[in-house]
């Protein structure tokens, strides 16, 4: 378990007076077996922070306790043992240019007490669980981005740490290399049994395998929870930037923006946004609400998807009715754990 407890790293720069507080208060828990997303935008601290975590940078004030044991107590010795069982990976992967992929992998074994023949056969155990293998021989510079980070990804798994700390460690990569080596990190959480600390500014990224979040905004922690609690009902406007951002369905507010055609009303309509709390996909909610208030109900686009292994997501609509059957209608949704946000409105009172 990784506890931060009330964490704060201040900065003088260059001599000035004013101090940057980059990491301002934040206490938090990562539980064993959590993958925890942590996400910022750029400034934000998620990257100061997680150095607090192994202590490359030594937090100003505050207690860091892994299983208990409190890093900042430690001797230089005993905290190098102790930096060894958290693993870290990099946006840019920090290879060795000069070294082989083995060499790279096989670089914090030096001193490890294991013969030759047992690094070896350790390093190439490592690169077949990060399925690159077959690299073996190569130098960095022969590799695709992907490829480095196996490399950096095996390299951090040398001394078989309990804890992965991931630093914006796909914000270099391709869409599709992204989502493999995310993979990979899932994997490596059930497979191996670590725990792993996921920083970010792509929400896509804690949605693809986090299962909690914290989102941090200028050095503190402003929002955290599991991460279907914070998708369906995110309480900091910080929050709903970063889930609008992997949604199809902002592109409603773009269309109202520009008076689109596609969502121009007529008399007796309004343009609403279903937000999906908790959906309940065998229930016909949609074609119950049309038959029971006689109204007409129009879907011009969705975005329903699976969060930590339960399906959620919006529906943009049209609906059209007179006025109190409309009503009725959003009423009768509501109930069902559907927010129903209304974006336009041309209905006509009675």
């Amino acid at each position: 378990m990784i506890e931060l407890i009330h964490v704060k790293k201040e900065f003088n720069e260059n001599g000035r007076s004013e101090t940057i507080h980059a990491v301002n208060d934040v206490s938090l828990t990562v539980e064993d077996g959590d993958i925890y997303g942590i996400i910022g935008f750029s400034g934000a601290g998620k990257s100061t922070l997680v150095r607090c975590i192994n202590l490359l940078g030594r937090p100003s004030s505050g207690q860091v306790l892994i299983d208990g044991r409190n890093m900042m107590e430690l001797s230089p010795k005993e905290l190098r043992e102790a930096r060894k069982k958290i693993g870290m990976i990099f946006q840019h992967f920090n290879l060795m240019p000069s070294r082989t992929v083995e060499e790279n992998v096989a670089f914090p074994l030096k001193g490890s007490g294991l013969t030759k023949e047992e690094i070896r056969e350790k390093v190439h155990r490592l690169l077949r669980l990060v399925e690159i293998e077959e690299k073996a021989k190569d130098f960095p510079a022969q590799l695709s981005g992907g490829q480095k980070q196996r490399v950096a990804i095996a390299r951090a798994l040398a001394n078989d740490p309990r804890i992965l700390l991931c630093d914006e460690a796909t914000s270099a990569l391709d869409p599709q290399t992204t989502a493999s080596i995310l993979q990979l990190i899932k994997k490596l959480n059930k497979e191996l049994g670590l725990t792993v600390v996921v920083i970010t500014h792509e929400m896509a990224v804690i949605k693809s395998i986090c299962n909690k979040v914290a989102v941090m905004e200028h050095g503190s922690l402003v929002e955290s929870g599991d991460i279907f609690s914070v998708f369906t009902d995110p309480k900091q406007q910080i929050t709903k930037t970063f889930i609008r951002t992997t949604s199809n369905v902002s592109k409603v507010y773009e269309l109202v923006d520009t008076d689109s055609d596609v969502v121009r009303l007529e008399t007796g309509e309004i343009l609403a946004v279903l937000h999906y709390k908790q959906l309940l996909v065998s229930e016909p909610l949609i074609s119950t609400a049309v038959r029971r208030f006689d109204i007409s109900l129009n879907i011009l686009f969705a975005d329903i998807e699976i969060i930590d292994d339960k399906s959620i997501g919006d529906t943009v609509v049209i609906m059209h009715g007179d006025y109190e059957n409309l009503t009725r209608a959003i009423e009768y949704i509501e109930s069902n754990h559907v927010e129903v946000e209304v974006i336009k409105d041309a209905r006509i009172s009675a």
